[in-house]
């Protein structure tokens, strides 16, 4: 049978697609090791306090003062904020889903989860969401800053499952995003800025 230069490419490319969904479905490595209830609930109450020791530094002296985070209080309260542990404490009423698998809104993404790791000046995320009832885990890691009072983020890696897509080709779409949510990454009375620093969220008050 004659092999001709098409059907050649045909089944490379059919073998080049079938590995890019593999990769696009697979579990990737976790970003941070898994934390459990009780060490979320601790790590979330620590968050906590130090946010209120910077409001009550501020307003007792009013000279600019820090606090830092590690990489397990960041992802204990975002695990807390998005419903997935309970909470040791009460906290005032959000308009944020209290659940993880809480439907989403029209143009949203429904999220099942998240990790962060913070390294060195960037911050590794990652999370799990679903298209059609399969389970997607997206990594994103990038600069965590601030500018003109609002949250900043510039993407520096981005994946789906195993599989890498350049960043240029998702940056635009990322950046109009949260644009639309500007008023969302808006900083908080009282904090002027925030930054990754030697694997740390540094919130610096006014």
């Amino acid at each position: 049978m004659k092999i001709t230069a098409k059907r050649i490419i045909t089944a490379i490319t059919l073998v080049g697609g079938a590995i890019t969904a593999y990769q696009v479905l697979s579990k990737p490595q976790p970003v941070a090791v898994p934390q459990s209830v009780e060490t979320v609930q601790a790590n979330a109450q620590s968050f906590d306090e130090k946010l209120a020791q910077l409001e009550a530094s501020r307003t007792q002296d009013g000279v600019p003062t820090e606090a830092r985070f590690t990489s397990e209080e960041v992802s204990a309260e975002l695990s807390q904020s998005m419903g997935a542990v309970p909470e040791t404490v009460s906290r005032p009423v959000s308009t944020a889903p209290n659940s993880p698998d809480a439907a989403a809104g029209p143009g949203q993404v429904q999220v099942k989860g998240y990790q962060v790791q913070l390294v060195g000046d960037v911050a590794r995320g990652q999370f799990v969401t679903q298209v059609a009832g399969q389970d997607l885990y997206v990594t994103l890691v990038g600069h965590l800053g601030s500018r003109d009072g609002y949250v900043t983020f510039d993407p520096t890696e981005f994946k789906v499952g195993d599989f890498n897509i350049p960043v240029s080709l998702v940056n635009s779409a990322l950046q109009k995003k949260l644009a639309e949510q500007r008023e969302q990454l808006k900083l908080p009375e009282g904090i002027s800025g925030l930054r990754i620093e030697n694997s740390e969220l540094v919130i610096t008050a006014k």
